[in-house]
């Protein structure tokens, strides 16, 4: 085990010595000899010969770069050729004419990371990106453009659109980064989705379409530029597929390939609402469909989510994690068995793609009335290509597939039988033998859990002290805190008559803007409202996205929604009132056409009501603006400004106040685990860790209705199926990147809306601690065995081949406890197996001694594994649960 323990050592240092080495010098090397990308009907031809790629979507801005080597490795681990990524104007250009390319906007630096892996990059540049990103990934000052009108023929926003599409093409050829220049950039991508709003603007949409192509093309890039959900996409321009399944996709011209740019494999998640969830059997299904039906290049949208850090998120109302059910979770985890299964089917792909790639379409089979075939030959002398695997020449590659969404179906395929589940495709790299079937998960569950509350602590004077238990680890909180004020606080205000639009105002500096007025009562008013036994109201006809309504200082009420009428009822004293109406944004719209009207705060008429003469037009009244808020613009966040806000020790009975800051300190968590900032105890607001923005927080709750019990894979996806986390918070837990994190003495600031309670909040590690895996003698043996040199060389046949359970623990633990095995007939699932009526006594010594001390291990499912046979004439399965922990000074991830 020490020896093992010290191979980990030395591998994890060496990939973060290549990290480095890369960050520090790609910039002038090559990671390819130069070669071009062309395409013809069937495929991307890279270097002269054709390709069927796989490509994991990855949003550098969404990870830290100290996370992106990791990511990248991940993703080329399971099997990706290609990186996917948007360009993100607004955070390039967040002034204009004010470029930024550092930190997690350092987009070079991941071209650079992506090409030494050895990996391709398709580089989306937009540069409207949708993305559930602020505003669609349009930097907000561009609204305020004379004239402009986004994503139509009008010539200011297309003159600001070319500027910044060529900024982006220069800068990847002035860092040689396309293919032609030893890059990794293989294609392009003007626009997005345009085609699902491009009838909102007649024939002005049609002529944007045409010079947006022209555009892109004039500007010399030298490889291939596609063009997401537009069918009409003009000449040499590629029109790809979005959506949950493409395999019946076909471009707009017999001389494209068929594309799918986006392979939804989750989705994302608004606060309040559930968590979606794909299950991997039907991701695997469309994706094999896919490759069956003809397609050659696929992105998994995403690979991996990543975080919504600071106020990056869209929406409105969008969460701060952008995990999507990703294969890599926001963390940068494994998410299994959706990683592994993918793994598999990607191999299994590849094991196909001689034959593929040298056949011009697939001969189509019908095998049953939902059953049918689709057999790819090579031509006889296929000029350039040399395909001998398992000690013969592969000529024939087939796809099996079953769309029957209930029955299993058996079938005859050129003389022999075969069983394919519902819903699922087979795979047959020889046309003989089954390598993988979409419905058949050998690949591991991993159960992650965030664990360890560690201390959160402040130095500043006297500690308040908040002791509690947990598994032994005595706990030590205090915190200070500071009231926002609810008025005027800087010489920035202004007054003016009437009600601004809130985006015109704040230009998205913040999510805060308040208006404040003074309204007169007088005791008519009070005898009136008692003697009708009515109250005044505040009513708007409009409003996004959150308003909380103040009077004298006091929270009257709040309204939450996206374009919704207002009826509030307040309470006022005779004589002059301090009325507040604090209007925020939760992430300005990111979809749909006219996004520059969209706007924010209050629409229609404003007004009170219920006063003896009437109601009062407050648009006609004088209103003192404030934008945002005040520690926001001191920076009280920050480790260098804190001290200036005049903080205060909070007792530990205070009452949870409204628009509160809180600060403490806490140390850096042992280990490598990450990190996550547990704040279920706290309402709404936003947080930040040595001054870095982890992002927005709210501690809405899904509802309780709406998760099913069982998720069945069968049939077409949707996001409302197999849906999780019912009746719980939305998001409770926060990422903070390790490279955000000092030793010690770590700043924490919130800033609570709504109150909360701050001595609950904690900090905890994420880590897969629990694996699992099923897999029994019906399962096909690994794919992986197809590659290995014997099997290649003929020196191990088909037959010898037997199924394997295969378990891994993340780097730097070790599998230290088996708590289930049953080699048999087991019953139930991960955390709740149990024995059947059918078990092998030696199935836990024969587990244990397999892979007890080991950071990964393999089990042969055979009866001579086991000894014997514990019931003849029955199908035996392998159950295991088993536990990993972390190895002393071992294993190294960047998060």
């Amino acid at each position: 085990m020490v020896a093992q323990t010290g191979r980990l050592w030395i591998r994890c240092v060496l990939l973060l010595c290549l990290a480095i080495q890369f960050a520090l010098f790609a910039a002038a090397e090559t990671f390819f000899k130069p070669f071009n990308v062309s395409y013809d009907h069937r495929a991307l031809i890279i270097d002269g010969k054709r390709r069927m790629l796989i490509s994991a979507g990855i949003h550098y801005p969404r990870a830290t770069p100290e996370m992106w080597p990791d990511l990248i490795s991940k993703s080329k681990e399971g099997g990706a050729d290609v990186i996917q990524t948007y360009a993100f104007w607004s955070g390039h250009e967040p002034k204009r004419g004010q470029y930024n390319f550092e930190g997690r906007y350092d987009i070079v630096k991941f071209a650079n990371l992506v090409g030494a892996s050895g990996l391709y990059l398709h580089l989306r540049i937009g540069p409207y990106v949708c993305a559930e990103w602020n505003f669609g990934g349009f930097p907000v000052w561009l609204r305020d453009i004379p004239g402009i009108e986004f994503r139509t023929d009008n010539a200011p926003f297309k003159e600001e659109m070319q500027r910044f599409v060529k900024k982006m093409v220069d800068l990847m050829r002035e860092e040689k980064l396309f293919s032609w220049q030893g890059g990794p950039i293989i294609m392009l991508q003007i626009e997005n989705e345009y085609g699902n709003i491009e009838s909102s603007f007649g024939q002005k949409g049609k002529e944007y379409v045409k010079w947006a192509a022209e555009m892109a093309l004039g500007l010399g890039a030298g490889v291939p530029w596609v063009m997401c959900k537009q069918v009409d996409a003009p000449g040499s321009v590629i029109d790809a597929c979005n959506g949950y399944y493409c395999d019946g996709y076909r471009p707009n011209s017999y001389n494209k390939p068929t594309l799918w740019t986006e392979d939804w494999d989750g989705w994302y998640a608004s606060w309040g609402g559930r968590l979606p969830h794909r299950p991997v059997e039907d991701l695997a299904f469309a994706v094999a469909r896919f490759y069956q039906r003809g397609g050659s290049f696929q992105n998994y949208y995403m690979y991996f989510g990543g975080t919504n850090f600071g106020r990056t998120s869209g929406g409105p109302f969008y969460i701060t994690s952008y995990d999507y059910d990703a294969p890599i979770d926001e963390y940068g985890l494994l998410s299994d068995p959706k990683w592994g299964h993918l793994k598999d089917l990607h191999a299994a792909i590849k094991l196909c793609e001689p034959a593929l790639v040298a056949a011009d379409s697939p001969h189509y089979i019908k095998l049953g009335p939902n059953q049918e075939a689709h057999v790819y030959r090579m031509k006889a002398h296929h000029e350039g290509l040399n395909f001998t695997w398992y000690g013969t020449q592969i000529s024939c590659s087939a796809f099996l597939a079953n769309i029957d969404q209930h029955k299993a179906a058996s079938v005859t395929f050129l003389g022999q039988k075969y069983n394919l589940p519902p819903w699922s495709v087979s795979i047959l790299p020889d046309c003989r033998n089954v390598v993988f079937n979409t419905a058949k998960v050998g690949a591991q569950t991993t159960i992650k859990r965030v664990e360890f509350d560690l201390p959160l602590y402040s130095g500043i004077s006297t500690r308040q002290q908040l002791i509690t238990k947990n598994e032994d680890l005595f706990i030590t909180k205090s915190w200070m805190t500071v009231k926002e004020p609810i008025n005027v606080w800087s010489e920035n205000n202004f007054t003016v008559q009437g009600i601004l639009e809130h985006l015109n105002v704040t230009k998205d500096l913040s999510d805060y803007l308040w208006h404040i007025t003074r309204i007169f009562v007088s005791d008519d008013d009070i005898s009136f409202w008692e003697e009708s036994k009515i109250s005044p109201a505040v009513a708007i006809d409009s409003m996004r996205d959150v308003l909380r309504i103040f009077v004298n200082g006091q929270l009257t009420g709040s309204i939450i929604g996206h374009w919704v009428k207002v009826e509030q009822p307040v309470k006022f004293l005779k004589g002059y009132n301090d009325l507040v109406l604090l209007s925020q944004t939760v992430g300005l719209q990111n979809y749909g056409a006219l996004l520059e009207r969209d706007g924010a705060g209050f629409r229609g008429q404003v007004k009170l009501t219920g006063f003896k003469n009437g109601d009062v037009d407050l648009t006609k009244l004088l209103w003192t603006y404030q934008v945002g808020l005040k520690g926001e613009f001191l920076k009280i966040y920050t480790i260098e400004e804190n001290e200036k806000a005049g903080w205060a020790e909070l007792s530990l009975d205070a009452y949870p106040s409204t628009f509160t800051w809180y600060k403490t300190y806490f140390d850096n968590p042992a280990g490598t685990d990450p990190v996550a900032l547990d704040l279920g105890s706290m309402g709404k607001g936003q947080a930040w860790v040595n001054g870095h923005h982890i992002g927005r927080y709210w501690t809405l709750v899904a509802p309780k209705d709406g998760c099913q019990e069982i998720c069945d894979y069968r049939g077409a996806y949707n996001s409302n199926k197999c849906s999780t986390n019912c009746g719980k918070p939305t998001q409770t837990w926060y990422h903070i990147p390790r490279s955000w994190l000092q030793a010690s003495s770590n700043l924490l600031v919130i800033l609570e809306e709504t109150g909360g309670n701050p001595f609950e909040i904690s900090i905890k590690l994420r880590a897969t601690r629990v694996i699992c895996a099923q897999v029994s003698e019906s399962h096909y043996p690994p794919v992986q065995k197809w590659f290995d040199p014997d099997f290649i060389d003929g020196k191990i046949a088909v037959n010898d081949l037997r199924p394997e359970m295969h378990l891994q623990c993340q780097d730097g633990m070790m599998i230290t406890s088996i708590e289930f095995a049953s080699y048999g007939t087991p019953q139930g699932s991960c955390q709740s197996f149990a024995r059947g009526n059918c078990h092998a006594a030696n199935s836990l010594s024969i587990v244990s001694e397999g892979c007890l001390g080991k950071n990964s291990c393999s089990i042969g499912i055979s009866n001579l594994i086991f000894g014997s046979d514990p019931c003849r004439g029955v199908i035996k399965t392998l159950a295991v649960e088993a536990r990993c922990r972390s190895l002393p000074n071992a294993g190294f991830s960047q998060f």
